[in-house]
């Protein structure tokens, strides 16, 4: 029996076949990717590094098609922009079989329900759209296994792991970076899964997805100042800091060309949260270990809601979020507030402190 879903997946496969593949190794999920684009294949591949393989046995199937950005006959309904925001990116219609996705700026269009993944439009000029919606397959995945999202970065020591999580702009994923430039590993950018109840063994998840950086954080971490062109340094130097760390100017921080091999981990053991709730000349940054039970305020700036990306989801409002969810998965794990003044140098210090010994510093400030 076909739907309007499965005959739009099918139109597309028909009109640009695609014959180039490559597997994507996530752990215990591996995608197939294949697209009509020998480029687009390439540039794919060189993005996701060692987790791109010839072969695989693959638990998904995604088709990426270059192609002029489609027409479609559908009602799209428009995304409400995020909190601060106020240009409409995205609109979606949900037709039988699953859901359909526009963006609205680039054209490019997402499919998928039932099992079919797709996304077509203009690729090549839009690689990261693709690379999120092959990581938003992933994510899909993680959720119907019982696991809940979160709008963290989160790096790993051995056997612990430790999502930062924070309010927007306050610099989890510069933090992050910071805690690699001491030995940490990589586990996740912007989105984190954890599974478990908070008793016992969980898991952090997260996805393979490099950090994209402004030009300050670039400058100011010597593993990654490479990424800014040499021509550029001098005039991003010359602006005084506040101009320099609000340049919205991103950069893909790719972690093997930054740290080296081996150094991006999809799993680890969850064993503890940072939450960042300081702000710029908010004086000495002050480090304390909290109980979230208590401290409903912070559980906002970790939880996260699947959004479009996810069948039959909307983007829920704050009260809808899985609150008690978050709080089971933190009941035993050690979760630590940097408030007061922003200081990458000190967080991430006590950060690697924890990863390393698992303890954690009395109330502080520095």
């Amino acid at each position: 029996m076909t739907s309007a879903l499965h005959d739009l997946v099918r139109h597309v496969r028909t009109k640009y076949p695609t014959k180039y593949i490559f597997f994507l190794h996530l752990g215990d999920c591996v995608i197939e990717v294949r697209s009509n684009s020998p480029e687009l294949n390439t540039e794919l591949t060189s993005y996701f590094g060692s987790f791109a393989q010839a072969q695989g046995k693959a638990d998904l199937l995604v088709t990426v098609h270059e192609a002029p950005a489609p027409d479609l006959p559908f009602a799209f309904e428009s995304k409400t922009p995020d909190p601060g925001k106020s240009k409409i990116k995205e609109e979606w219609a949900d037709i039988p079989g699953g859901r359909v996705v526009r963006k609205r700026l680039t054209g490019m269009v997402m499919v998928f329900g039932q099992g079919e993944h797709l996304v077509v439009g203009p690729c090549l000029e839009n690689p990261n759209q693709v690379v999120n919606f092959i990581n938003n397959r992933y994510i899909e995945r993680k959720l119907d296994q019982g696991a809940i999202l979160g709008h963290a970065a989160a790096v790993a020591l051995g056997p612990r792991g430790l999502a930062m999580a924070g309010f927007s702009g306050m610099g989890k994923s510069t933090l992050a970076l910071h805690v690699m430039s001491l030995g940490a590993d990589f586990v996740s950018n912007d989105r984190v899964l954890v599974n478990g109840s908070g008793h016992g063994p969980a898991m952090l998840y997260g996805v393979a997805k490099h950090p994209r950086i402004n030009p300050g954080t670039a400058l100011n971490n010597p593993d990654l100042s490479s990424v800014v062109a040499e021509t550029d340094k001098a005039r991003f130097l010359a602006l005084p800091p506040a101009e320099l760390w609000a340049l919205e100017h991103k950069y893909d921080a790719i972690i093997e060309d930054c740290f080296g091999p081996g150094r991006f981990r999809l799993a680890v053991p969850f064993s503890g949260l940072a939450l960042l709730n300081w702000k710029r000349d908010g004086g000495a940054c002050r480090v304390a270990r909290v109980n979230p039970a208590e401290r409903g305020d912070l559980l906002p700036a970790i939880m996260k809601s699947p959004g479009l990306f996810y069948p039959e989801a909307e983007v829920r409002e704050e009260e809808e979020l899985p609150k008690e969810a978050w709080l089971q998965a933190l009941r035993d794990r050690v979760v630590l507030e940097f408030s007061g003044g922003v200081n990458f140098a000190l967080a991430a210090r006590v950060c690697l402190d924890f990863l390393r010994t698992g303890e954690t510093p009395r109330d502080s400030a520095g």
